[in-house]
Protein backbone atom coordinates (compact mmCIF):
# COMPACT_ATOMS: atom_id res chain seq x y z
CA UNK A 1 0.00 0.00 0.00
CA UNK A 2 2.91 2.53 0.78
CA UNK A 3 4.64 1.79 -1.79
CA UNK A 4 1.75 2.65 -4.62
CA UNK A 5 0.94 5.90 -2.02
CA UNK A 6 4.25 7.43 -2.58
CA UNK A 7 4.33 6.39 -6.35
CA UNK A 8 0.86 8.12 -6.77
CA UNK A 9 1.87 11.21 -4.41
CA UNK A 10 5.61 11.40 -6.76
CA UNK A 11 3.21 11.47 -9.61
CA UNK A 12 1.00 14.00 -8.43
CA UNK A 13 3.69 16.16 -7.53
CA UNK A 14 6.19 15.92 -10.56
CA UNK A 15 3.26 17.23 -12.59
CA UNK A 16 3.01 20.02 -9.90
CA UNK A 17 6.80 21.29 -9.97
CA UNK A 18 6.68 24.09 -12.77
CA UNK A 19 3.79 26.03 -11.63
CA UNK A 20 4.27 25.03 -7.92
CA UNK A 21 6.53 28.49 -6.81
CA UNK A 22 3.95 30.31 -8.94
CA UNK A 23 0.77 29.69 -6.86
CA UNK A 24 2.58 28.73 -3.80
CA UNK A 25 5.77 30.10 -2.48
CA UNK A 26 5.60 33.53 -3.49
CA UNK A 27 2.64 34.50 -1.01
CA UNK A 28 1.58 31.85 1.37
CA UNK A 29 5.35 29.88 2.07
CA UNK A 30 7.18 33.34 1.65
CA UNK A 31 4.29 34.46 4.88
CA UNK A 32 4.81 31.12 6.87
CA UNK A 33 8.81 30.80 6.18
CA UNK A 34 9.32 34.17 7.46
CA UNK A 35 7.51 33.31 10.93
CA UNK A 36 9.56 29.95 11.22
CA UNK A 37 12.77 31.92 10.94
CA UNK A 38 11.43 33.80 13.93
CA UNK A 39 12.22 30.58 16.37
CA UNK A 40 15.22 28.42 14.52
CA UNK A 41 17.68 28.33 16.75
CA UNK A 42 20.89 26.66 15.06
CA UNK A 43 24.87 26.12 15.78
CA UNK A 44 27.35 27.04 13.62
CA UNK A 45 28.74 24.97 11.02
CA UNK A 46 24.73 23.37 11.15
CA UNK A 47 23.98 20.65 9.11
CA UNK A 48 20.35 20.22 8.29
CA UNK A 49 17.77 18.36 6.54
CA UNK A 50 14.39 20.06 4.30
CA UNK A 51 12.38 17.08 4.55
CA UNK A 52 9.77 17.24 1.68
CA UNK A 53 11.61 20.16 0.84
CA UNK A 54 10.13 20.75 -2.58
CA UNK A 55 11.32 23.17 -4.51
CA UNK A 56 14.05 24.47 -2.05
CA UNK A 57 12.75 27.74 -1.07
CA UNK A 58 13.09 27.28 2.66
CA UNK A 59 17.05 25.65 2.52
CA UNK A 60 17.78 29.18 0.45
CA UNK A 61 16.22 31.31 3.25
CA UNK A 62 17.92 29.62 5.71
CA UNK A 63 21.43 28.92 4.04
CA UNK A 64 21.00 33.17 3.76
CA UNK A 65 20.40 33.92 7.21
CA UNK A 66 23.01 31.11 8.47
CA UNK A 67 26.72 31.61 6.37
CA UNK A 68 27.99 28.31 7.82
CA UNK A 69 25.02 26.16 7.38
CA UNK A 70 25.56 23.12 5.40
CA UNK A 71 21.63 21.80 4.01
CA UNK A 72 20.10 18.76 2.40
CA UNK A 73 16.79 19.11 0.78
CA UNK A 74 14.81 15.22 0.41
CA UNK A 75 11.80 15.26 -1.41
CA UNK A 76 10.15 12.45 -3.39
CA UNK A 77 9.44 14.11 -6.73
CA UNK A 78 12.26 14.51 -9.40
CA UNK A 79 11.35 17.53 -10.93
CA UNK A 80 10.56 19.38 -7.77
CA UNK A 81 14.18 18.47 -7.07
CA UNK A 82 14.83 20.01 -11.20
CA UNK A 83 13.18 23.13 -9.97
CA UNK A 84 15.18 22.87 -6.59
CA UNK A 85 18.80 22.87 -7.93
CA UNK A 86 17.27 25.43 -10.48
CA UNK A 87 16.71 27.83 -7.67
CA UNK A 88 19.48 26.58 -5.85
CA UNK A 89 21.83 30.00 -4.69
CA UNK A 90 24.02 28.30 -2.69
CA UNK A 91 25.19 25.41 -4.86
CA UNK A 92 28.56 25.10 -2.39
CA UNK A 93 26.42 24.68 0.68
CA UNK A 94 23.14 23.17 -0.28
CA UNK A 95 22.48 19.80 -1.99
CA UNK A 96 19.12 18.09 -3.29
CA UNK A 97 18.45 14.23 -3.34
CA UNK A 98 15.52 12.42 -4.17
CA UNK A 99 14.17 9.67 -1.64
CA UNK A 100 11.48 8.62 0.24
CA UNK A 101 10.51 10.27 4.24
CA UNK A 102 9.58 6.46 5.42
CA UNK A 103 13.38 4.75 4.37
CA UNK A 104 15.57 8.20 4.57
CA UNK A 105 19.19 7.50 2.77
CA UNK A 106 21.11 8.67 5.88
CA UNK A 107 23.27 7.87 8.84
CA UNK A 108 22.52 8.07 11.82
CA UNK A 109 23.00 11.02 14.39
CA UNK A 110 23.74 13.07 10.46
CA UNK A 111 21.81 16.03 10.67
CA UNK A 112 21.71 18.93 13.39
CA UNK A 113 17.79 19.89 12.85
CA UNK A 114 15.28 18.51 10.88
CA UNK A 115 12.24 20.34 8.57
CA UNK A 116 9.38 20.26 7.56
CA UNK A 117 6.76 22.21 6.22
CA UNK A 118 3.45 21.37 4.96
CA UNK A 119 4.36 18.15 4.20
CA UNK A 120 3.59 15.42 7.54
CA UNK A 121 -0.33 15.61 6.71
CA UNK A 122 0.43 13.59 3.54
CA UNK A 123 2.29 10.39 5.45
CA UNK A 124 0.05 7.46 5.60
CA UNK A 125 2.27 6.19 8.54
CA UNK A 126 3.36 9.11 10.82
CA UNK A 127 5.68 6.94 12.83
CA UNK A 128 7.59 5.12 10.68
CA UNK A 129 8.53 8.85 9.54
CA UNK A 130 9.48 10.35 12.95
CA UNK A 131 11.32 6.95 14.02
CA UNK A 132 13.14 7.97 10.76
CA UNK A 133 13.57 11.64 11.72
CA UNK A 134 14.75 10.41 15.50
CA UNK A 135 17.51 8.16 13.99
CA UNK A 136 19.40 10.69 11.50
CA UNK A 137 18.92 13.62 14.95
CA UNK A 138 22.26 13.90 16.52
CA UNK A 139 22.05 14.20 20.15
CA UNK A 140 19.72 17.05 21.32
CA UNK A 141 19.17 18.12 17.57
CA UNK A 142 15.69 19.78 16.68
CA UNK A 143 12.73 18.54 14.74
CA UNK A 144 10.90 21.36 13.49
CA UNK A 145 7.64 20.25 12.58
CA UNK A 146 5.62 23.07 10.27
CA UNK A 147 1.17 21.96 9.64
CA UNK A 148 -2.48 22.39 9.57
CA UNK A 149 -3.24 22.13 13.06
CA UNK A 150 -6.75 21.30 14.92
CA UNK A 151 -7.99 21.72 18.33
CA UNK A 152 -6.61 20.07 21.21
CA UNK A 153 -8.60 16.65 19.65
CA UNK A 154 -6.81 12.86 21.11
CA UNK A 155 -7.71 12.08 17.52
CA UNK A 156 -6.26 13.44 13.96
CA UNK A 157 -8.59 14.27 11.93
CA UNK A 158 -8.74 12.40 8.24
CA UNK A 159 -9.17 14.35 4.98
CA UNK A 160 -10.33 12.34 2.36
CA UNK A 161 -9.03 13.93 -1.26
CA UNK A 162 -8.16 11.77 -4.56
CA UNK A 163 -4.57 11.21 -4.13
CA UNK A 164 -5.21 9.47 -0.89
CA UNK A 165 -5.97 11.10 2.25
CA UNK A 166 -4.45 14.20 4.77
CA UNK A 167 -4.38 13.61 8.22
CA UNK A 168 -4.59 17.04 10.76
CA UNK A 169 -2.90 16.56 14.06
CA UNK A 170 -3.29 18.34 17.06
CA UNK A 171 -1.02 19.61 19.49
CA UNK A 172 -1.84 16.84 21.55
CA UNK A 173 -1.50 14.08 19.19
CA UNK A 174 1.93 16.04 17.80
CA UNK A 175 3.36 15.48 21.40
CA UNK A 176 2.07 11.96 21.59
CA UNK A 177 3.38 10.52 18.36
CA UNK A 178 6.91 12.44 19.37
CA UNK A 179 6.81 10.91 22.72
CA UNK A 180 6.40 7.33 21.09
CA UNK A 181 10.03 7.65 18.94
CA UNK A 182 11.51 9.34 21.83
CA UNK A 183 11.19 13.11 20.54
CA UNK A 184 10.26 15.62 23.21
CA UNK A 185 8.10 18.56 22.39
CA UNK A 186 9.40 21.84 23.52
CA UNK A 187 7.46 24.58 22.01
CA UNK A 188 4.06 24.94 20.28
CA UNK A 189 3.88 28.28 18.21
CA UNK A 190 0.79 29.48 15.67
CA UNK A 191 2.67 30.62 12.69
CA UNK A 192 -0.16 31.51 9.77
CA UNK A 193 -3.94 30.88 10.92
CA UNK A 194 -4.00 27.18 11.46
CA UNK A 195 -0.38 26.78 10.39
CA UNK A 196 1.25 25.69 13.84
CA UNK A 197 5.22 24.83 14.26
CA UNK A 198 5.68 22.45 17.04
CA UNK A 199 9.63 21.73 17.73
CA UNK A 200 10.58 18.81 19.09
CA UNK A 201 13.96 17.83 20.85
CA UNK A 202 15.87 14.63 20.88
Amino acid sequence: MSSQFFSKKQWIFDRWAPFYDIFFTTVFYQAIHKRLLEYVDLPEQASILDLGCGTGRLLNRLAHQNLTLQGTGLDLSQEMLKQANINNQYPSRLTFVEGNAETMPFADNKFDAVFNTISFLHYPNPITVLSEVHRILRPEGKFYLVDYTIRWDDEPKIIGISSGSLHIYSPTVREKLGQQVGLTCVKHQYLLGAIMLTIFSK
